[in-house]
């Protein structure tokens, strides 16, 4: 293990809200483009072991600050979810250059470059390059997938290695499911669909019939845990789920869409891809189907307008999202826009949510170096009472807890919009549906 002394740990960020360039302040004192004084008070001497050196960061934008390096397990070439993959890399390399920008962590910048891996959205391939980059970083800054982070967990314990998610199954709210390692931010696909029912109840006919289609997996089956957990509540008829691969396994939706005008449903829940989502709305619609569409976070692309099946979708389908999508008017949002130039607009919003889940990381690596501990142990220590400040994004939370208390159950209920940034704009935010609220969140959903 390394102690640095005070020099190096001159300071660590507080938990609230980073200040934007923008808003003025050390801004105006800033024009020159130098990295501002990091606020606040750290412990005297940290202690360090893997993944934190006293050497400055690749290109750092603080050469007189040690590096702490992240690493990311994503799908960047030919996985289901290559196109929004690099996206979220792109959002957390930006998100930790604002940090940077700001000081960085305790006499620390923090590298997110490094480290950065292609998975291809297979739970072996995620494991083998774990492997690979496990000795050189402090924590995941993604890790992309339900099972593939499965795949790593039993690894990821014994290095005691914490990561953030990009997925949103109900399991990593529970220490039993995975160790505690897993720091998820926003809603879970189950509470994604609870509360984006009771808004269709609310805001239009309620459902007399619902069914699901799905990737038989945790994506699939948690969503439609949430719409039979509400069928339940409601004393609704759950039709079906209608399990599916992606267009690239099974080759088109045929089946899919014969089944869906079979049942008739009034509000389809998918859990799917966007290509799989504009097929089957858009041949569902072309078939005489007028019932709704309610679509998870991972279903919605901008390009989708674009298809075909744009005015179906337009018609008939609903988003439903954790944050609000790229562009959206709050302090996070106005970061991100500031970080990527007003003209650079994201092909999809794998770069917001790549930015706004390295919230809880930044809010852990403070504690713990307020704590005077940047070991991996150190970190995972830091993560109980942890308070964590989306600056807007997603509603403020305490980690660690009852889930069942401390879960946060709100969503963003978005329609098809060809005049917002991604195609798509909020009609309602951190709206938590009544029966997503009184939800027992004992257990994962599915």
């Amino acid at each position: 293990m390394v102690k640095h002394g005070l020099m190096r740990a001159i300071a660590v960020l507080g938990s609230g809200a980073l200040v934007l360039a923008a808003c003025g302040g050390d801004a105006d004192e800033e024009a020159d483009g130098g990295a501002a004084e990091p606020t606040g008070e750290a412990a005297e001497e940290i202690v360090t072991d893997v993944g934190v050196t006293e050497e400055p960061c690749p290109d750092a934008v603080n050469p007189e600050n040690g590096c702490i390096y992240l690493g990311a397990i994503s799908d960047l070439s030919e996985g289901p979810f290559a196109t929004f993959g690099p996206e979220l890399v792109r959002g957390h390399k930006d998100f930790w250059a604002r940090v940077n920008a700001d000081g960085g962590i305790a006499g620390y910048d923090v590298d997110a470059s490094a480290n950065v891996v292609d998975a291809k959205y297979d739970p072996q391939t995620h494991s083998q390059v774990y492997r690979e980059i496990e000795p050189n970083i402090l924590a995941l800054a993604e890790t992309l997938g339900t099972a593939q982070t499965q795949a790593i967990l039993g690894d990821m314990e014994a290095d005691q290695v914490i990561g953030a998610p990009s997925t949103w199954w109900s399991g990593w709210a529970f220490e039993e499911e995975d160790a505690g390692l897993v720091i998820e931010a926003g809603a879970s696909y189950c509470f994604q669909a609870m509360s984006g029912l009771d808004w269709v109840a609310e805001n239009s006919a309620e459902p007399t019939s619902i069914a699901v289609v799905g990737f038989p997996n945790d994506y699939g089956n948690d969503y439609a845990a949430g719409f039979k957990a509400w069928a339940s509540a409601k004393a609704v008829e759950f039709a079906d789920y209608v399990e599916t691969g992606s267009n690239a396994q099974v080759g088109n939706q045929d089946a899919v869409v014969a089944q869906i005008l079979s049942l008739s449903p009034d509000v389809v829940g998918l859990a799917v891809g966007p290509t799989e989502t504009a097929e089957i709305v858009g041949k569902a619609a072309a078939q005489g189907f007028t019932g709704q569409f309610l679509g998870a976070i991972p279903t919605w692309n901008p390009a989708l307008l674009a298809s075909p099946s744009g005015p179906a979708l337009e018609a008939l389908y609903t988003h439903v999202s954790t944050a609000e999508l790229y562009g959206a008017d709050t302090p996070a949002h106005q970061a991100m826009l500031e970080a990527r130039g007003e003209d650079d607009v994201p092909p999809n919003d794998g770069y917001t949510i790549g930015w706004v889940m390295q919230y809880p990381l930044k809010a852990i690596l403070e504690t713990a170096a307020a704590n005077g501990d940047l070991t991996r142990q150190g970190v995972l220590d830091a993560i109980e009472g942890t308070e964590v400040d989306f600056e807007g994004a997603l509603p403020t939370v305490t980690l660690g807890g009852d889930p069942n208390d401390s879960a946060d159950r709100s969503v963003t209920i978005n329609k098809v919009d060809a005049e917002a940034a991604l195609g798509a704009s909020a009609v309602e935010t951190a709206y938590v549906g009544p029966t997503a609220e009184e939800f027992d969140y004992s257990a994962p959903c599915g």
